[in-house]
């Protein structure tokens, strides 16, 4: 089951052969119209309603707003359902790459190896594209550091980020506190990849699309095959969901067979791949998904604003 990488094609052009380099291709070409994310930051708000002893207020917008470690006031939004991948918001085809390069967000809970997937597409990746990454920790600046210790990128490429105690706004409803670094680095070195990780976080974190243009949910077996059926939208709707630390599955007693078939039915189609990002085992499989999102993000329907 290592390194499996799982694609799926709505042609319906599969394999199933559980051995090494199975893989099944399904895309999908769906509307996203119905599909909306909420950047209000601080815009049009009323304070007039705020309720200090519970430092939340009601906005103009009828939405109930929140600010705390810093972040500008935000909301979060309801979640009806775990999520639909044919339902995700589509990549931004306005986004200006010389302003700030293509940006992979790497998401997931803590301890899944969401730093240690930093690290090795970095050191995939450095020789032949101008790389730059962004960590974000709530109170320290551990995952930054541990990329410098290990030679990922040249330190200045590597900025850290303290987001305090809700990392989750800082990759959706205020991710001014990650644009600002990415922007400077990408600027600065000329960035192709950007490379961001989230604080670590529950299933219900994602990126925004203003501010990630390709997404990566990780897990790991070690929370049980029942992760993947739990869904959310790290599960359900980014662009790629790796399932990582699979040589733990016996000490855990995880079956990958039902991760698999959960995976398949969660994800609506959406791609997932198999791995042990320490050991390198999948990594291939994970750059080669991040390459065919940047190789597309260069055709001209991602530049029309500059026509």
């Amino acid at each position: 089951m290592e390194g499996h990488s799982h694609s799926h094609d709505h042609s319906h052009d599969h394999s199933h052969d559980l051995s090494h380099g199975h893989s099944h291709d399904h895309s999908h070409d769906h509307s996203h119209d119905d599909h909306t994310h909420d950047h209000d930051h601080q815009h049009g708000l009323d304070h007039s309603h705020a309720h200090p002893a519970q430092g939340e207020f009601v906005g103009a917008d009828g939405k109930i707003y929140h600010s705390h470690d810093g972040l500008a006031p935000h909301t979060h939004e309801p979640l009806e359902s775990p999520g639909f991948f044919s339902r995700r918001a589509a990549p931004l085809t306005t986004r200006d790459f010389k302003e700030r390069g293509f940006t992979v967000g790497i998401g997931g809970p803590v301890g899944t190896g969401k730093t240690a997937l930093m690290l090795a597409l970095c050191e995939t990746l450095r020789d032949k594209y101008s790389i730059a990454a962004v960590t974000n920790d709530i109170f320290t600046e551990e995952d930054g550091e541990f990329l410098i210790k290990h030679g990922a990128l040249a330190p200045e490429r590597i900025r850290a980020v303290q987001t305090g105690g809700c990392p989750h706004a800082a990759i959706r409803e205020d991710i001014s506190i990650n644009l600002g670094p990415l922007e400077d680095l990408s600027q600065t070195f000329k960035a192709d990849i950007l490379l961001c990780e989230s604080g670590g976080d529950n299933l219900a974190a994602n990126f925004s699309r203003e501010l990630a243009d390709y997404i990566i949910y990780i897990i790991d077996v070690s929370g049980g095959d029942k992760i993947p059926r739990k869904g959310g939208p790290g599960i359900t709707q980014a662009d790629l969901l790796v399932i990582n630390k699979t040589d733990l599955a016996d000490a855990i007693g995880a079956d990958l067979k039902v991760m698999e078939r959960d995976s398949l039915r969660m994800r609506d189609g959406g791609p997932f791949v198999f791995a042990q990002v320490k050991h390198k085992i999948g990594v291939s499989d994970i750059v080669n998904h991040v390459l065919k999102a940047y190789e597309e993000s260069k055709k001209p329907h991602h530049h029309a604003h500059e026509d």
